[in-house]
């Protein structure tokens, strides 16, 4: 025969910590991200622009499981994108590959965190993948 269990009461709503918890992650990355130096600011904003373009339903940014070599290929065109903006304000810039090499890694690192942030927001929907 069926027996009719209760639920604690804790146990009925699960789900608003979570999505307050959510919240309270992405406040927090927001506020790190402004005190990002003065160089990183640059290119968030850059990687931004590029991913505005990139955020629509379907996109690769919202899969469940991102392809690496995607997410590489695209922080590589950022990187590439970012050194012609600095070559064209500065020529002598480009002479240094050892500061291109470590930027591609900055620039993939400030891809992932908006990456997360655009999947996370809850503006849009919790966990949108």
């Amino acid at each position: 025969m069926y027996e009719r269990k209760i639920l604690p009461f804790y146990m009925t709503y699960p789900l608003p910590m979570y999505y307050e918890e959510e919240e309270t992650i992405i406040r927090d990355l927001e506020y790190l991200q402004q005190m990002y130096p003065k160089e990183a600011k640059r290119y968030q904003k850059v990687i931004s622009g590029i991913l505005d373009k990139l955020d629509y339903e379907g996109s690769m940014i919202y899969d469940e499981y991102p392809d690496k070599w995607q997410l590489y290929k695209l922080s590589k065109d950022i990187t590439d994108r970012i050194r012609r903006e600095d070559e064209k304000v500065d020529p002598s810039c480009g002479d240094m590959p050892e500061k291109w090499e470590w930027m591609g890694d900055l620039v993939q690192i400030l891809l992932c965190y908006e990456i997360y942030k655009r999947r996370h927001n809850s503006r849009r929907g919790i966990l949108r993948f």
